[in-house]
């Protein structure tokens, strides 16, 4: 499999709601998927966290399950999957490294570390090796 280098190619209006969403899920972790066609999001599932307390994100497999077809029956793919750090930098933590199964996807985290200014980064996890191809918003 070929490595991605390019950015993530994601719309203003979907990273700000990747940061609505991960503000309005404060103190916990948010966590959804994007879906996309040839390397550009063109929509934003928010998903349900059901890991207790504020360090981790689990998300219910029968919902990931109806999304992911739902966006197969689309003719998209399941581009990015992202969660949110509440208080701690947007940079792969061991447990996201660890948890990274789908080596093929962007890993998207929203930092709101300093809640006047959320940043929210692109990453590409595979073999436990983490890449940064950027997010290029268009």
């Amino acid at each position: 499999m070929s490595e991605m280098v390019a950015p993530l190619r994601i719309s203003v209006a979907l990273r700000d709601e990747i940061i609505a969403h991960a503000q309005a899920e404060l103190p916990r972790e948010c966590c959804g998927v994007i879906a996309g066609r040839a390397g550009r999001a063109t929509r934003l599932y928010r998903l349900t966290n059901i890991e207790a307390g504020n360090r981790l994100y689990r998300v219910d497999d029968t919902e990931l399950y109806r999304v992911y077809w739902e966006i197969e029956e689309q003719g998209g793919e399941l581009l990015a999957i992202y969660h949110s750090h509440p208080a701690s930098p947007p940079y792969p933590s061991a447990t996201d490294v660890s948890l990274a199964f789908w080596a093929e996807a962007y890993y998207v985290i929203c930092s709101l570390a300093d809640p006047a200014a959320p940043e929210v980064r692109a990453f590409h996890i595979r073999d436990e090796r983490i890449t940064e191809p950027g997010i290029q918003t268009v």
